[in-house]
């Protein structure tokens, strides 16, 4: 018996570096998502602490709650210019979409994926911030969607939509001062009172983003726009047939037909 243990032993100590090789190949292979979306985030975090500090006051992560439902937002810039709303993309490949579509496509070689438009996750993100500080309605928002430079960007936009590379630069762009100290003092300690990133539920999070697009699906198929509950209607584009709010131009949604 005792030689037999001595036996599984040596078994075991020959194969558990191979069999935790495994184990953490499939843990990576289940959070690799999440893993390179936060690698992302803190890229770009790194990029923004270089900017002044005197000019600048950067927010990461922000987790705002609206109407029991959570936006949260990669990085957020107070500037003497305005609020800066970035969204992050850690992603490679050809990106193609057009502004007003609902879905990019990211393109590897023959492998194809959509990956929802983000200048309307930052649309949501700015409806977010505007709750929150409705004492400062003059807010000039500026959304800036940011892409990994190991990305091809194949967008059809006049937006922000930029390589990791070019933020600080585009930031740095905008020279018309819009805020005053104080009043960067204010937002910035207002939107950290109500950041909610060291307490929110990540699961929460995605189970209602999911809600949402299964509700947002159901207006789409009974014919109604999911934004502002207008018709939707077949219109002929430069990228093919699709279905376009009615309430156009107050409202741009489309959908691919």
């Amino acid at each position: 018996m005792r030689n037999k243990l001595i036996d599984v032993y040596a078994i075991i100590q020959q194969y558990w570096p191979l069999g935790m090789a495994f184990i953490l190949a499939g843990l990576y292979r289940i959070f690799k998502p999440r893993i390179k979306g936060a690698l992302g985030e803190r890229k770009i975090a790194l990029r923004l602490n270089g900017l002044s500090r005197y000019k600048y006051k950067v927010i990461n992560n922000l987790v705002l709650e609206v109407n029991g439902r959570t936006s949260q937002i990669d990085h957020v810039v107070i500037s003497d210019f305005g609020v800066f709303v970035i969204e992050t993309k850690n992603v490679k490949g050809w990106i193609v979409g057009n502004e007003h579509s609902e879905y990019w496509m990211q393109v590897i070689y023959k492998r194809k994926e959509k990956l929802y438009n983000p200048l309307r996750q930052n649309q949501a993100h700015i409806a977010a911030l505007k709750h929150h500080l409705y004492n400062f309605p003059n807010i000039t928002y500026v959304p800036i969607v940011v892409f990994s430079n190991r990305s091809a960007i194949k967008v059809e936009t006049d937006a922000f939509v930029i390589y990791s590379s070019q933020l600080t630069s585009v930031i740095k762009q905008s020279s018309e001062t819009r805020l005053s100290q104080a009043e960067k003092e204010t937002i910035f300690a207002k939107l950290t009172a109500v950041n909610l990133s060291g307490t929110y539920d990540r699961a929460t999070h995605i189970k209602g983003i999911r809600k949402r697009i299964k509700e947002r699906d159901k207006s789409i198929q009974h014919g109604k726009c999911p934004q502002c509950g207008g018709a939707l209607t077949a219109r002929q584009g430069r990228f093919g047939r699709f279905f376009g709010c009615s309430n156009y131009p107050q409202c741009k949604f489309t959908v691919n037909q």
